[in-house]
């Protein structure tokens, strides 16, 4: 009997996959720009203290930590409003990678505490700002759902720490600030509800005085990420305040009772959300709970805006590691991917794809970095330190958000057909870059806010000379630097006009914002790129100033200028 034989199968080796896979890489040891960046912008002593921090968060993002995200998005978590033999007792299960990924950030990293503790990581004194944005950076672009509970927590014990009775923080503080992860308390922010989300001034919940100096506070809270979380600072109206914005207060809502018993509130449901499945998100309803007033009454907004100020920079941070870790993966992918006898990287197109990617991810990077600088300058009482910070915050929740969405998507483009598939991390990065132009403000309403820091903290001067200070240290091609100088004065002069028209000038808010966004970042680029000697970084600040902030025609070429190169 004549047998056949046995088809041979020829399995490609794993080095010579047509299907590259990055995982494994360490994202902070791969980025050829991060380092030096942050050498730029940090003292010396904690730029050498982090280098064994960045990189086992570089080598947990791109490994551990990413499996984790990947299972947690999975299997979210789901609420129980009865144990097992009866009891009403409310719990929010999460799943363990989610648990384990809240171990690392909050534990080994202390990203929720580093801001108000001195000793985190080892070092002696209190880290800049920028060394926990340096470490979120990197985690963000394995998880982005856990991050919003970092920033809620930190936010909160922040500003409890600036406005809050000291016997307030003094009560609270060693929870909101413990760096063991089983003793360590964590905070949310109760603000949304379905008659107020960004009008505050609507808001329905009211707070009844009592006679031991606490609060009851009696309404529906509509959107509440984090719903389970120790503390809560939560807005109301105060029993016969007036109407408007005058009669909010900001309280603090703790999850438990000084007797351990479970505050007066309960969760509703979870939402079902497109993005940040990880994490729960829910609605509550207060039934008496139990609060204290936080700062001066009627001043609830302005105290809580600290907060969402807070977590809006937080948000663009987030907006530009997941922009890092999308263009990343397009470049890797690029490089190792072959078609039609050439390498993706080789291909004119794609030169071209990638460097419009590339320039929305840098922004954002620069912005990061700048951001977090002022932010250092504020809260060390440097002058023209707030007014900064005022317009750069909503600067960077405004732009690096809504890039965020289209950078995510086009990068997912590259991958073809597999970046559509839920095993890698494309759909992932896509729905959640759509949560950060909606949480802590919409695109409107934080376009409108960089007019108000215009108009009422006079924060475009300060811009304006800081801008001015970072030219003078730039080495670039004059022509360069004289686009870069007038682009930034006709941003100026629009932004100017539009906060002066008040209500006139409010459909302009948009494009001012964008405007001020992208002559900025080209300037602070440039001035990276000549500290840094990276010349193609300062082909990027080029490339911003001549696609997003000049005048040209769409049916020209628009390369590069001749005299702007040196």
């Amino acid at each position: 009997m004549n047998m056949r034989a046995p088809l041979e199968v020829s399995r490609t080796t794993d080095s010579a996959h047509p299907l590259p896979d990055r995982a494994g890489s360490n994202l902070y040891t791969t980025d050829t720009q991060w380092a030096p960046l942050l050498q730029q912008y940090l003292p010396a002593d904690v730029y050498a203290h982090l280098q064994p921090y960045l990189t086992r968060m570089g080598h947990l993002a791109g490994s551990r930590l990413d499996e984790l995200a990947l299972i947690a998005d999975k299997n979210p978590p789901t609420l129980e409003h009865r144990t097992r033999t009866g009891q009403d007792a409310q719990r929010i299960v999460k799943h363990p990678a989610y648990v384990e990924m809240e171990r690392v950030a909050y534990g080994e990293f202390a990203l929720a505490t580093m801001s108000h503790r001195t000793g985190v990581l080892g070092w002696e004194g209190k880290l800049p700002p920028l060394a926990k944005y340096a470490l979120t950076y990197l985690f963000v672009q394995a998880e982005f759902g856990l991050c919003c509970p970092l920033s809620m927590t930190d936010s909160l014990a922040r500003t409890l720490r600036k406005f809050g009775a000291p016997e307030l923080v003094d009560k609270y503080w060693s929870q909101l600030t413990a760096t063991d992860f089983d003793d360590m308390a964590q905070g949310a922010m109760f603000m949304t509800e379905q008659a107020a989300g960004s009008d505050i001034a609507n808001t329905q919940t009211v707070a009844y005085p009592q006679a031991d100096g606490s609060w009851r506070l009696v309404g529906d809270k509509w959107f509440c990420s984090n719903p389970d979380a120790a503390f809560a600072m939560v807005l109301a109206r105060v029993d016969g305040a007036p109407a408007g914005m005058k009669g909010i207060s900001l309280f603090l809502l703790p999850r438990q009772l000084d007797d351990g018993s479970t505050n007066h509130y309960r969760i509703i449901r979870l939402k079902e959300k497109l993005g940040t499945r990880s994490m729960a998100s829910g609605e509550i309803h207060m039934e008496g709970a139990v609060a204290y007033l936080v700062g001066e009454q009627g001043r609830g907004f302005v105290q809580m805006a600290d907060m969402v100020n807070n977590s809006r920079l937080s948000n663009g941070v987030r907006a530009a590691g997941m922009m890092r870790r999308a263009v990343a993966e397009a470049e890797f992918i690029a490089s190792e991917r072959h078609a039609f006898g050439k390498a993706l990287q080789d291909m004119p197109l794609m030169q071209r794809q990638l460097d419009k990617l590339r320039t929305y991810s840098e922004q954002a990077r620069t912005m990061v970095l700048q951001t977090a600088q002022a932010l250092q300058r504020s809260d060390a009482g440097e002058e023209g330190g707030y007014a900064l910070l005022r317009i750069l915050t909503p600067l960077i929740k405004f732009r690096a958000c809504r890039d965020a969405r289209k950078v995510t998507g086009d990068a997912m483009e590259v991958r073809g057909g597999c970046g559509y598939i839920e095993e890698w991390s494309d759909p992932r990065l896509v729905r959640d870059a759509h949560l950060g132009s909606i949480w802590e403000g919409t695109s409107n309403i934080v376009a409108l806010d960089v007019l108000r820091a215009i108009r009422r903290e006079g924060s475009l001067p300060v811009l304006q000379a800081h801008a001015a200070q970072l030219l003078a240290q730039t080495h670039a091609a004059p022509a360069f630097l004289t686009a870069l100088r007038s682009a930034l004065e006709r941003a100026a002069a629009f932004s100017q006009s539009a906060a002066d028209a008040d209500a006139a000038g409010e459909r302009l808010a948009r494009q001012a914002a964008s405007g001020l966004y992208h002559c900025f970042t080209a300037i602070a680029m440039a001035w990276e790129a000549s500290r840094t000697h990276s010349s193609e970084r300062m082909r990027w600040a080029q490339l911003v100033l001549l696609h997003r902030a000049l005048p040209r025609d769409p049916l020209q070429d628009g390369g590069i200028p001749a005299d702007w190169v040196q």
